[in-house]
């Protein structure tokens, strides 16, 4: 950042890997980061990057308090880039962006943009309008229509249109749950809350996940990345836990390009898909309209989307990245302990583990690497412990 004047940035969920990343990045060029969240020290409030911190209520229980909360403080540190972090936050205040001090940027699509983005049925119809790839998919819009529905092949994906649903009394939070015959897909569909419908109901694509990530300005992308999953937590897939930067797949990011532009986006975004085992073809999982768990693997491969995305806030010219180091590896070391331990004490069934999944003593033998050429820790760097001291103490006191 030689010669531009450090920018004051206000970053949201201090306890998210996220939001580490994000304070780490800016930090390292030089900016004020102010750090924003429920408690403190969060592992982003704990890094000696972060200049100052903010305190809001829980954005889920008091959303109108949080909001009031984190315009107060963009306005007592005259933030210049407000960048919220997850799905909530994000959804919270591009609603309420006009809140926000005239000073400080929101450098997100605008609130309509985002709530589409976030809502999987409306993606997929857009999906398929615009010849994106998906799984075989039945729409369920209420519990009562669960009788009436016919599935072919089980076991099924069972995944609520929305992650996040805003209440009268709160945010309620939904997540993917398999049913592997028609008696344990009635009884699931009846134990949603009514708000969490409509249902998607899709077919099991069994492959690895490929994950396209972005960063767009004027309605054109200015840096793209991809990564592979080498391990996931839950280890069936969620999270991944180590992962490896891989070459951009034309097809994935054509796909990802459509449907971004499709939405009219603007700011940073993961397209999720899965290579089909069955023919190598590309199935559409998700957009993600923020930023992501593993964007500190972006980072270290050489695309610094905090950076990018704090300067395409404020105006500055960002160049055309086209280059990344492919091979480079993040891991999150407690979140891999977890993923070891699920694999080493439970049944492949209750995992609902793919059948070309490691068993036991391979993923223990694989997660005994930790040294290699290019490998990185997410929370564990160096020159920046105490996010993972704290970590650490976490998890060892919730055992």
């Amino acid at each position: 950042m030689t010669g531009s004047k450090p920018l004051r940035v206000l970053v949201t969920d201090a306890d998210n890997r996220s939001a580490l990343a994000v304070t780490r990045s800016l930090g390292r060029r030089g900016d004020f980061v102010v750090v924003a969240g429920e408690r403190h020290p969060g592992l982003a409030s704990a890094s000696r990057y972060c200049s100052a911190r903010a305190s809001y209520p829980n954005p889920f229980r008091d959303p109108a308090g949080f909001v009031d909360a984190v315009c107060a403080a963009a306005r007592e540190h005259a933030v210049d880039v407000v960048m919220p972090m997850t799905e909530v936050t994000t959804l919270l205040l591009t609603e309420h962006q006009q809140r926000l001090p005239e000073h400080a940027r929101l450098p997100f699509a605008a609130a309509q943009v985002v709530s589409r983005a976030s809502d999987k049925s409306h993606v997929l119809e857009l999906a398929q309008q615009l010849g994106v790839p998906t799984p075989r998919t039945v729409i369920v819009q209420s519990a009562s229509d669960a009788s009436q529905v016919s599935i072919a092949d089980y076991p099924v994906v069972v995944k609520p249109a929305r992650s996040r649903v805003l209440t009268a009394s709160g945010w309620i939070s939904s997540g993917v749950a398999y049913a592997n015959d028609a008696e344990e897909l009635r009884a699931q569909l009846a134990a949603l809350r009514p708000e969490l419908y409509p249902v998607l109901l899709q077919e099991r694509i069994h492959g690895p996940g490929v994950g396209v990530f972005t960063c767009y300005a004027e309605g054109q992308p200015v840096a793209w990345f991809a990564h592979k999953r080498i391990r996931e937590k839950p280890p069936s897939g969620g999270v991944s836990v180590l992962r490896e930067s891989a070459p951009l797949e034309p097809r994935a990011a054509q796909h990802a390009a459509k449907l971004l532009t499709g939405l009219g986006w603007r700011g940073v975004a993961m397209v999720e898909f899965k290579r089909d085992n069955r023919d190598g073809s590309l199935r559409l999982m998700e957009i993600n309209g923020r930023f992501w768990g593993s964007l500190q693997l972006a980072i270290d491969a050489g695309v610094d989307f905090p950076a990018l995305l704090a300067d395409i806030a404020v105006g500055r010219p960002v160049p055309q990245l086209q280059d990344y180091r492919v091979g480079v590896r993040t891991r999150w070391l407690w979140g891999d302990v977890d993923a070891l331990l699920a694999v080493m004490l439970k049944s492949r069934r209750k995992l609902n583990l793919p059948p070309d999944h490691p068993g036991r003593w391979r993923t223990l033998w694989d997660f005994c690497h930790f040294w290699g050429r290019d490998l990185h820790y997410e929370i564990l760097q160096r020159d920046d412990l105490r996010p993972w001291l704290l970590e650490t103490r976490r998890w060892l006191t919730n055992r």
